[in-house]
């Protein structure tokens, strides 16, 4: 069972050696900078989060991202409806189009920026904890 660190378990006294590529390194590297922390702490965020300690997706990311993905799902079967449509020879409602359109456009403008916002509040929480 893993367990769960506190604030006083803070000293980090043990090492674990990783052999990397230069490639890799330098990849690594890039992705640590960009995410303003050093290749250290942010190896040791990623391990945390890869074990199953630490959760990579917090509890309401899990539910927009769960919700957005049954809009996209929705939206996936209405697309599937017209396209049969459409290869059935039957000409589909213009409103059905640009609502179905409308939609998807809707849908994935979100998914985008909740990513970006994912993304953005995972590395200032990976900043936090990484030090």
């Amino acid at each position: 069972m893993a367990r769960v660190l506190s604030a006083k378990s803070n000293r980090k006294d043990r090492v674990v050696h990783i052999r990397f590529s230069r490639a890799e390194f330098d990849a690594l590297e890039m992705a640590a900078r960009s995410a303003d922390m050093t290749v250290s702490a942010f190896v040791r965020s990623l391990g945390m989060e890869g074990a199953g300690v630490r959760p990579f997706l917090a509890e309401g990311d899990r539910a927009v991202l769960g919700l957005l993905a049954d809009g996209i799902r929705v939206i996936g079967g209405n697309l599937n409806q017209i396209a049969r449509a459409i290869n059935t020879g039957k000409v589909p409602d213009e409103g059905d189009l640009t609502g179905s359109i409308k939609d998807a456009h809707g849908v994935t403008t979100v998914l985008a920026f909740e990513l970006a916002e994912l993304t953005r509040r995972s590395a200032a929480r990976r900043r936090r904890e990484g030090a």
